[in-house]
């Protein structure tokens, strides 16, 4: 959804965390609590200023305006908390396209790649994860939808799409995805 502005290496750097072996998040989980909640709240304050800094990714309002017209239920489902992520969707002023309540962050669902977030949405919205399509740019993302049992469409800006097994459709921006929906 937008045009990545997070430069993990940095992060991990000034969080004291050397490996880039497991992610952010799992790394934290891993400390003793005492160090992970100052961890944890470090991470926070760089998060929501990158969170004000958001801008949105090529063809996201087209995305969202095609799906809202057919009145298509749409969430978001973020390792970063729900706070930043609204912070980015009014940031980019597309937060009327959301209801907060399906704006996941870690603190409501286990981070991806769990498939609990995509399955909360789901009982939220009524409805089986076959009914709905997860759409990342992260492996992580495709992960998550895998194994909840959505579709799950990879963007990918770079065009090697690494991981073909993990996805069904592949496109580089959202403004083609937003041209193969409007074709369907």
């Amino acid at each position: 959804m937008t045009v990545p502005v997070h430069d993990f290496s940095a992060i991990r750097k000034t969080l004291g965390i050397s490996s880039a072996k497991q992610g952010i998040l799992e790394s934290l989980a891993a400390m003793p609590q005492e160090k992970a909640r100052v961890l944890y709240d470090k991470l926070d304050r760089i998060e929501i200023e990158l969170a004000r800094k958001t801008k949105p990714a090529l063809g996201l309002f087209s995305v969202l305006s095609t799906l809202n017209q057919r009145d298509c239920q749409l969430g978001i489902l973020t390792r970063n908390t729900q706070q930043n992520a609204w912070l980015s969707l009014q940031a980019m002023q597309v937060e009327s396209f959301f209801e907060k309540e399906t704006v996941l962050g870690r603190e409501n669902a286990s981070p991806k790649p769990d498939p609990g977030g995509v399955l909360k949405l789901s009982d939220h919205w009524k409805s089986s994860p076959e009914e709905m399509v997860m759409v990342g740019d992260y492996l992580f993302d495709l992960q998550a939808g895998r194994a909840a049992g959505t579709a799950t469409i990879h963007v990918d800006r770079t065009s090697t799409f690494p991981w073909p097994e993990w996805m069904d459709l592949g496109v580089t921006t959202l403004l083609e995805l937003s041209e193969k929906l409007e074709q369907n």
